[in-house]
């Protein structure tokens, strides 16, 4: 599999909220803030499975999370904040003391194809 591109958004979920208090190096925390979702055809497209482990690049880092099959549109990819996200954001804030967390173009590969 080549490099994919890909529009990633990033927020919160449910179960990421229900985990947090179990700490964010619980095991439950880290899977939920470790997993992308991606649009079935795009992983179809892309010869992944649900659980296949990728690297998501962006300008300014990368990080290996599992693959999750979503009902996210076409060409986007969602991630829950936490470290891995943490990882590929730029830090410039533009004074409003929060970086650039949504739209953010990444690609994707599966891990260990190279």
């Amino acid at each position: 599999m080549s490099r994919s591109k890909f529009i990633l958004i990033t927020g919160r979920t449910t179960r990421q909220g229900t985990t947090i208090h179990l700490g964010k190096e619980s095991e439950e925390f880290v899977e939920e803030t470790s997993t992308v979702e991606m649009n079935e055809e795009d992983m179809r497209r892309n010869n992944l499975q649900e659980g296949d482990q990728v690297i998501l690049r962006s300008a300014y880092g990368s990080t290996k999370v599992t693959c999750k099959r979503s009902d996210i549109p076409q060409g986007l990819v969602f991630l829950a904040y936490g470290l891995p996200v943490s990882s590929i954001m730029g830090a410039d804030t533009q004074s409003i003391g929060m970086p650039d967390s949504k739209g953010m173009e990444v690609e994707i590969e599966k891990y260990g194809e190279n």
